[in-house]
């Protein structure tokens, strides 16, 4: 790489999606471009250079032939979508108005405009499926380069049903040009008039009548399959038929597995080059004690759901747990996995031992966001905070029962919900009570307002109280400091369950700044070692995973900023990882000399373009970048600093019926059961890829209710019969948005307190019981 080039992080504003499959680099007042499959450089021609030659568009420059065939598909379509709004919005500038509702049709069914798009045959690009309410015709019949130019035309019913339900050759007519090929549209609202809010109403209507006919959860709104069903169905014009029962258990359910299972098989290469963790999810039902675990694999790029294995006789023998973990890895390559992670329970622990013995290449790791789960709850157990926390449930479990009071809350927080489930009960409380420590001065403005003078439910006893409660200057101090206290620990478990980048390589890091805001905010040692006991008895469970201290020893970002003694205390854990992940005894050699060369920073890694990037890149990127002088090293780097560290898929509800395959007694229709689950998971996971991270769904949805019953349970003073809970008097408000917050950018440099982490020898060394009687300890006066 030249020297002259400087690494740009990606920024929010850069929305296209290309710019997520190149390097963007600084050079003098111009940006260059890196295709991160080919490495080819761009020095000009923008993003849609980039894009074009991702996409393979023929005569547009070098085509990338090592770019992921999903990849590719997808940015084509996306290239296909901008053209066909270009189209679109010249159209709307020439063509005739729109055309009125067809007579004898519902006003959602009209017929919308059509263009037809001359084919060329150095794009390719056709619609998914063939068929198009949008076509383009270009000027004269040669295909000569002409400017496209839109014409109305409408579709003929008639001929639709005359030939067989309306084939898109019957649809174009005869008149046309062969070369003409349809494009399709990419959203209801493109065949929609202006202003025809009452059509669009329509279509909700009928969506929502079909899923509250078939019981589907409101959550199903946000999939992202709902809006190309629709488009698809809006394609296929009026009078489209529904798939039968039997297409959805056939061919179409044939057709989906498929498709998943080489989304499965084209993320074996990804294995091999960056290395996996195999999650293992227990799931428990209520059909007769059934007990399921998921098996998934995680990699940078992607998740995948691998399969579910009825494990009700299965867990109770460490044996025949080994035996099945042991199956699970060498279908996904023993080679290729890192670590496997589960529960930390006895059963788990002597399968994950015999795992360890029989492969030395790889770990058994506990989970570490259930580990810091389990620390939240021991600090909720301690008396003050177990008493803040329920003065704080009663506020919220006042306003969010009483439709009235809920929406004047809205008013009042501009649309903000104190609620913020997360994916335990522990975590959601706490993180409910940062999120009311944010609004304290929103509520404390609703309670002294006149709307809350005059409302009818401010004599209520439980009023009164949440009046007293906001008032009072005691409860919000208490919950400044537990804030401060816990906040860091939140931090810690959404990093291990980050979807957006893997945890491996901040955690030691996160736990560090952990203990180090306890000890700041409680200054006495007889104070603040009241909780730290905590962290370090449930952290415990790690110590024998030497992957955390490794990774961070291999981030730069924090490597450089530590103290000698910190640095001496985890290189031992580097060691063993080198020995257990690197069996070849030269290479490890080989990794022994190079590490020189990184702990003093030596050659590229002491380059200013190097040190810069310590803090704007990731640590596996870093590595890929400027590792190549130390080769086997960058290797391992690679290998630790691309896993996760939990085996929970981020912090939302898995609704994914997995339990219905066992309670099926035939075998063939188990087996499409399974498959069934197969692509239903996988199609989750890849929703949660795309998601942003904003949590926009209402927070007393159902599917929430699991982790926030202590916040929204009716209280003993709601009386329906007053009309205080009637949900349809609830106003529509638009939701802020909060922003997301990336949690490693806080992490800061410096690590030079030796005490933090020596406490956890003490602890390992002391009484294992001594941190039992915390929730009695006097911490908050």
């Amino acid at each position: 790489m030249e020297p002259e080039l400087e690494p740009v992080a990606l920024t929010p504003q850069k929305q296209d999606n290309a710019w997520k499959h190149c390097e963007i680099y600084k050079y003098g007042d111009r940006l260059q471009m890196r295709c991160l499959y080919c490495r080819k450089m761009f020095k000009g021609g923008g993003i849609t250079r980039v894009k074009e030659h991702l996409a393979g568009i023929k005569g547009q420059g070098v085509i990338c032939d090592q770019v992921p065939e999903d990849v590719r598909l997808f940015l084509q379509q996306c290239i296909e979508s901008t053209v066909r709004r270009q189209r679109k919005r010249r159209h709307s500038n020439s063509a005739e108005p729109s055309p009125s509702a067809m007579p004898g049709l519902p006003p959602c069914e009209a017929e919308p405009m059509m263009m037809v798009v001359q084919s060329d045959g150095n794009n390719g690009f056709t619609s998914p499926g063939g068929s198009a309410d949008v076509v383009a015709q270009s000027e004269g019949q040669s295909g000569g380069g002409g400017r496209t130019k839109q014409r109305p035309y409408r579709r003929k019913k008639a001929a639709i049903f005359e030939n067989g339900g309306g084939s898109n050759n019957n649809l174009i007519g005869s008149d046309m040009d062969n070369n003409l090929v349809p494009v399709a549209i990419s959203s209801v609202k493109n065949i929609l008039p202006a202003g025809s809010r009452d059509r669009e109403n329509a279509v909700h209507m009928a969506v929502g009548r079909f899923l509250f006919g078939i019981g589907a959860d409101f959550d199903a709104v946000s999939s992202a399959n709902l809006q190309p069903m629709i488009d698809a169905i809006a394609s296929g014009g009026y009078g489209v038929s529904a798939p039968t029962h039997g297409d959805l258990r056939g061919w179409v359910l044939k057709s989906c597995v498929e498709e998943t299972m080489n989304e499965v098989e084209e993320c074996k290469a990804m294995w091999k080059r960056t290395g996996c963790s195999v999650l293992v999810e227990e799931l428990s039902s209520d059909h007769k004690g059934l007990r399921v675990l998921n098996f998934l694999v995680y990699c940078p790029e992607k998740i995948v759901f691998l399969k579910s294995v009825d494990a009700s006789e299965i867990l109770s023998c460490p044996d025949k747990l080994f035996e099945l973990l042991r199956d699970v890895v060498e279908e996904v390559g023993s080679t290729h996995v890192v670590q496997v992670i589960t529960k930390y329970e006895d059963h788990y622990a002597a399968a994950g031992k015999k795992l360890m013995g029989e492969y030395g290449s790889l770990y058994w790791v506990p989970c570490a966001a259930h580990c810091v789960d389990n620390m939240l709850e021991e600090f909720g157990k301690i008396g003050w905070i177990s008493e803040t926390m329920e003065r704080a449930q009663a506020v919220t479990r006042f306003i969010y029962n009483r439709s009235d009071v809920l929406n004047m809350m809205w008013k009042f927080t501009c649309g903000n919900d104190i609620l913020q489930p997360l994916f335990s009960a522990s975590a959601t409380g706490f993180a409910t009570l940062a999120r009311m420590g944010e609004l304290r001065s929103s509520l404390h403005t609703m309670v002294t307002s006149p709307e809350w003078n005059e409302c009818v439910h401010l004599k209520e006893a439980s009023g009164l109280a949440m009046t007293a409660t906001i008032d009072d200057e005691a409860f919000w101090k208490a919950v400044t400091l537990v804030n401060d206290l816990v906040g860091p620990l939140l931090r810690v478990l959404k990093i291990a369950c980050s979807e957006k980048r893997p945890g491996m390589g901040y955690v030691y890091a996160a736990l560090y700044r952990a203990k180090e805001a306890i000890k700041r905010d409680l200054v006495n040692k007889e104070d603040y070692m009241v909780y730290w006991r905590i962290i370090d008895q449930w952290w415990e469970q790690q110590q024998h995973v030497h992957l955390y201290a490794a990774s961070f020893f291999l981030n730069p970002k924090f490597f450089y900023t530590a103290s000698e003694e910190l640095r001496s205390e985890i290189s031992q854990s580097l060691i063993y990882c080198i020995e257990s992940l690197v069996p070849d005894h030269d290479t490890q050699d080989k990794i022994s000399k190079e590490l020189n060369s990184y702990k003093n920073a030596v050659g590229v890694f002491g380059r200013n373009l190097a040190i810069r990037a310590r803090d704007t890149m990731l640590p596996a990127e870093w590595w890929s970048t400027y590792g190549e002088s130390c080769l086997n090293l960058s290797r391992l780097a690679i290998r630790i600093l691309s896993q996760t560290c939990s085996s929970s898929v981020g912090c939302r509800r898995n609704l994914i019926p997995v339990e219905q395959i066992y309670q099926s007694k035939n075998s063939i229709e188990q087996k499409r059961l399974s498959d069934l689950v197969f692509v239903q998971y996988n199609m989750h996971l890849k929703q949660l890829e795309s998601e942003s991270g904003d949590e926009t769904l209402d927070p007393l949805s159902h599917s929430r209710m699991d982790v926030l019953k202590e916040w929204v349970s009716r209280d003993e003073a709601c009386v329906e019969e007053n009309g205080s809970s009637d949900w349809k008097s609830l106003e529509s408000v638009k939701r802020t948005l909060v922003p997301m917050i990336d949690e490693t950018d806080n992490l800061g440099s410096g690590f030079d307190d030796p005490e933090i982490f020596k406490v956890e020898k003490e602890v390992r060394d002391g009484d294992e019981g001594f941190y039992t009687n915390t929730s009695e300890e006097k911490a908050f006066t």
